[in-house]
């Protein structure tokens, strides 16, 4: 894949509030039957969350598993390494943290972080983050040759909505605790970001794990976006599969958001 980042053009729709929270619950109930047809086969399913700060990944996590069944679910949100974690292969933790066959596993960022913030950061030398896109690449093949599926978003927003978010956080009390100085320091490197963003998704964009790109200076439509595309993805992989998931059918599904 090869895009430039700072041209994703903002996508929005236009839905008044009551028709996206009707659209919403239809794709959420879709979503909830893939999941239980996950567990049904035995597959897990992996969701990489990567992206700008502030983009929206916590949104569009707290949409995608609203209507699931949490007990077959779990989201980790990955920060630094604990220093334990630092005397193993940066991959380990990762590996300890892969859901069951039949469960799924949400990242609030990933094992990216090795060509992201470790890159740019200078956690990691040249060397050690230049190999890692082969090694990425080879432990996600390594789990979808078996019975795992790999969903990956990143969460672009312009640099503009990102001050604006920056600012609103600030003067929200129920929201300064997700404000860091270090959210600030990361604006100043935000050519470094996408510069580091854009060679990831050229090479680890792969047709087994692939990437999507999704616009978020429009809340509600990144959110909408997020859930089609992953519910596309996982139609597809149990169809290469030769696994039947029960057809979705509108009049179902408009007796469900009508209730």
């Amino acid at each position: 894949m090869i895009i430039q980042l700072n041209q994703v053009q903002k996508k929005s729709e236009s839905l008044s509030k009551k028709e996206y929270k009707q659209e919403l619950k239809k794709l959420q109930y879709h979503l909830l039957s893939l999941q239980l047809t996950l567990r049904k086969h035995g597959v897990a399913l992996v969701l990489v969350f990567e992206g700008m700060d502030a983009a929206g990944k916590g949104g569009a996590i707290k949409r995608l598993t609203e209507r699931m069944d949490p007990r077959g679910f779990i989201v980790h949100p990955i920060a630094a390494p604990q220093p334990h974690e630092k005397r193993y292969h940066y991959l380990h933790r990762f590996w300890r943290k892969l859901p069951m066959h039949g469960q799924i596993a949400i990242f609030d960022r990933s094992w990216y972080g090795r060509v992201l913030v470790e890159r740019i950061e200078k956690f990691a030398t040249k060397t050690e983050w230049k190999r890692a896109f082969e090694e990425i690449n080879a432990f996600e093949q390594t789990l979808t040759e078996e019975e795992y599926i790999i969903i990956k978003f990143w969460m672009q927003i312009s640099n503009e909505e990102q001050l604006k978010r920056f600012v609103e956080r600030k003067n929200d009390p129920f929201k300064q605790w997700k404000l860091t100085e270090e959210d600030w320091r990361n604006r100043e490197k935000w050519e470094d970001y996408i510069i580091a963003a854009e060679e990831m998704l050229e090479k680890t964009d792969e047709e087994r794990s692939p990437w999507f790109v999704i616009s978020g200076d429009d809340k509600k439509s990144a959110r909408l976006q997020v859930i089609r595309h992953a519910i596309n993805a996982i139609e597809a992989e149990l169809s290469k599969r030769g696994l039947e998931f029960p057809p979705i059918h509108d009049k179902e599904l408009t007796q469900i958001i009508n209730e």
